[in-house]
């Protein structure tokens, strides 16, 4: 297998899972040649299995690249999550989502942000119990790690930045067109946008997904039992999602974005009020992991046949 763009924050963590493997033969371009597009589109064509970690129009063309119609390829770029002929990487998305991934060619990793949202929300839709045209929104908050090479150096080597990140919190996107909503919302099954407020923080990598609700909103006049009942059911099975006991969620006065750090677990939470008609689904997961590399992996082993959770959490350091 080929990772076009290894040397990338993505790329790195899942060659790191993977190079320890003596199940997958991992092949690269030397770094004399890494400019070379013949060697590039000749690997990308002589392996069973590539993953693009890749700007988006750089994904577009390695994919244009690719003649040999056995290579499975799956794009960690933003390119192809909404593509009608690729198939969403959230094997937890429903009943049949891995078979689809297993038999697929085309295989589009989740976003971070929607991983966590979509695990929350779809279930909900699914049962009637948030309307599909219902106003949603959320806030979340992520190491810095999520804006790529070029934030990490803004935040980690600021003397050489040219716009160093100095502040210890940092909303941003705040005109409301972040690139993964159109994800958000097409995976959650919803009619309308979510509002998407997302924000880094002075921390690597980790990940919390806030989705509040006003209970007494929605049609279905859910208590917080019912939605914790309904997540409960979706993700009973998966080996990778958990929903945290509800008196567990009840009890809670904090949760800790790193809590998840280097693996490809996420944990879900219900928290809220029936008194106070008011509900707050919270997802955990590593940014990195689960919402990236780990997926990947997750993902290149349900393609190919292999163990799906080999080498889908991060090596020991």
């Amino acid at each position: 297998m080929f990772i076009d763009g290894d040397v990338g924050t993505t790329g790195l963590q899942i060659r790191a899972r993977l190079e320890a493997r003596d199940d997958l033969q991992l092949v690269r371009i030397p770094l004399a040649q890494r400019k070379d597009a013949a060697m590039r589109a000749a690997l990308l064509n002589e392996c069973d299995a590539a993953v693009l970690c890749l700007p988006d129009d750089a994904a577009r063309e390695a994919v244009a690249l690719v003649e040999n119609p056995e290579v499975r390829i799956v794009d960690a770029s933003t390119a192809h999550r909404t593509h009608a002929d690729w198939v969403y990487g959230l094997a937890e998305l429903d009943s049949g989502q891995r078979d689809r991934i297993r038999g697929a060619r085309r295989i589009s990793n989740p976003g971070c942000y929607p991983t966590g949202f979509v695990a929350l929300l779809r279930p909900l839709v699914r049962d009637g119990l948030v309307p599909a045209d219902h106003p949603v929104s959320l806030h979340a908050i992520s190491g810095y790690s999520g804006g790529g090479r070029g934030m990490i150096e803004r935040v980690e080597q600021p003397e050489i930045a040219a716009d160093p990140i100095l502040d210890a919190f940092r909303s941003y996107a705040l005109g409301l067109g972040h690139k993964h909503v159109e994800e958000m919302r097409v995976h959650a099954g919803l009619e309308r946008r979510p509002l998407f407020v997302p924000s880094i923080a002075r921390f690597r990598q980790g990940m919390l997904v806030h989705v509040p609700l006003h209970l007494w909103a929605l049609p279905a006049a859910p208590r917080v039992a019912d939605l914790h009942a309904a997540l409960q059911s979706a993700y009973a099975n998966e080996p990778f999602v958990e929903v945290a006991p509800a008196a567990e969620s009840a009890s809670l006065d904090h949760l800790e974005p790193e809590a998840l750090n280097g693996t490809n677990r996420m944990r879900l939470f219900v928290c809220g009020s029936d008194q106070r008609e008011q509900a707050l689904l919270v997802a955990q997961l590593d940014n990195l992991g689960k919402g990236a590399s780990g997926a990947a992996v997750q993902n290149l082993n349900l393609a190919l046949g292999l163990d799906e959770s080999a080498g889908v959490d991060a090596p020991i350091a």
